[in-house]
Parts: structure tokens; C-alpha cells; sequence
């Protein structure tokens, strides 16, 4: 199933995000307040401990030739593909895309052997090592189709908790909606599109401090190639 524009996707901020891991203690506490999607934890103190996580904020240290070094705070989650290669190599149909473009597992037809994982070129999927399923964002969906909830209560718990404004929910195809104008602006960009899998989320370089690029643009954060080429050499595909 590929949809011609995305109807609600995220949008993340690289310039707002501070590292703070609030979207993915939200997520968590949304996640684990239903016994169906409940997050597992073992020995979170201890010498070996694991969690299922289904996002995840990595940060990286960016050095380029001539400008100062940076932190950049990355989160991690799924992207929600147009084209999804998570869905056709599921051998039982767990993984499916529903009718308004969202991917989803159905966890009583999963059977955890983890292809899915290993399709995804974005790391967006982790095992449930107690449930023995696969686990990924759900964008909440739970939560933004609850007809009981306020209007503007009804986006994702990552976006309701991030305390910066990093994280947007909505169409970023629509070109005349706020969203839309605000990614045009920034040049929103969704990773990777070499793969052809269409990610729906999109992502907002960071915006350097001290220069401006060629003609007034925002100056790139890797020499010849810009954040694009750090995002691949960081995501280990360059």
C-alpha cells in the first residue's frame, strides 16, 4: 500500500532537541499504561540491564573542517514509510500498513524472528525479550483516534512531553498548513531516500550559530555532503 502524501507523521527539530530523553520516558509511560503494549525492564540497576525502548535519542559530537564542534541530539523512531520493507518480508503479516499510512504490528501474529528488523534501514524495531514479539512506534494511534480526548490533546505522548517544541505531528505535504511551511522553511529532509522506502517523518537540520553558508544557506555540518552525509556515516550506511 503507498499513499501519495503523508496525513500525520512527526517532524523533528535537530536544532530544538536537547538530549533529554522526555519523549522516550512519554512514550514509555503511554506504551506501559496498556497492558497489550506494556514495555518490559529487567534489572535496570544491575549489572545487565535491558529495556525495550521504541525511541530512542542517540547524540553525536559533529566536527567539521572550519567550524566549531557541535552536539547533535538524533532521535530514533520509526518513520513510517510510504513504502514500508518491514511489511513484505513478515512471513505471518504481522507487520502491516493500515489505511491512513501508518505501520503497525498485530503482536498476536508476531512471532519475533526478527526479519522485519533486519529490513528496516532505519533500526526503528527492538524484540520484546519477555513478550517474544517485535515492538515499534505505534505513533500512538491509540491516542490520537480516542474521540474522548481534547482535539488538542490528540497527538502522540512524545510530542505532548517534549519540553522544547522539538517534535511536530501533523502533514508536512500540506504546503499551505503551518507544519507544511515550517519544513519548507528549514529544509526538512526525510533520511535516507536512496532506499525508495518513502519515510513519511522528516527531520530539521540544525541551524549554524556562528555561519551562514554560500548565498545565506545554512552551512553544511559535513564537508561535501551536508547533514544528509552525516546522517548516512552516523546510521553506519557510509
Amino acid at each position: 500500500m503507498s499513499r501519495t502524501a503523508p496525513k500525520r507523521t512527526l517532524v523533528i527539530d535537530l536544532d530544538a532537541c536537547t538530549g533529554c530523553h522526555a519523549c522516550t520516558i512519554a512514550c514509555k509511560g503511554w506504551q506501559n499504561a496498556n497492558e497489550d503494549t506494556r514495555l518490559p525492564d529487567a534489572d535496570a540497576y544491575g549489572k545487565a540491564p535491558f529495556g525495550a525502548f521504541l525511541n530512542r535519542v542517540h547524540s553525536y559530537e559533529v566536527i567539521a573542517d572550519g567550524t566549531p564542534a557541535r552536539l547533535i541530539h538524533y532521535p530514533r523512531t520509526c518513520v513510517h514509510c510510504e513504502n514500508p520493507p518491514c511489511v513484505p518480508v513478515c512471513p505471518t503479516g504481522a507487520s502491516q500498513q493500515t489505511a491512513d499510512g501508518l505501520v503497525q504490528i498485530d503482536a498476536s501474529r508476531c512471532l519475533g524472528c526478527g526479519l522485519c528488523a533486519w529490513a528496516c534501514p532505519y533500526g526503528a524495531r527492538e524484540l520484546d525479550p519477555v513478550a517474544g514479539v517485535m515492538r515499534k512506534c505505534t505513533l500512538c494511534a491509540n491516542r490520537i483516534d480516542d474521540p474522548a480526548r481534547p482535539a488538542e490533546d490528540r497527538i502522540p505522548a512524545c510530542v505532548r512531553a517534549c519540553p522544547t517544541g522539538a517534535r511536530h505531528f501533523g502533514d508536512p505535504a500540506d504546503a499551505e498548513s503551518p507544519l507544511g511551511r515550517l519544513v519548507a522553511d528549514r529544509g526538512g529532509f526525510a533520511p535516507m531516500p536512496e532506499f525508495g522506502t518513502k519515510p513519511s517523518s522528516r527531520y530539521l537540520p540544525p541551524r549554524p550559530k556562528d555561519q551562514l553558508g554560500a548565498g545565506g544557506g545554512l552551512a553544511p555540518l559535513v564537508p561535501g555532503g551536508g547533514l544528509s552525509a552525516w546522517l548516512d556515516a552516523v546510521l553506519g550506511r557510509r
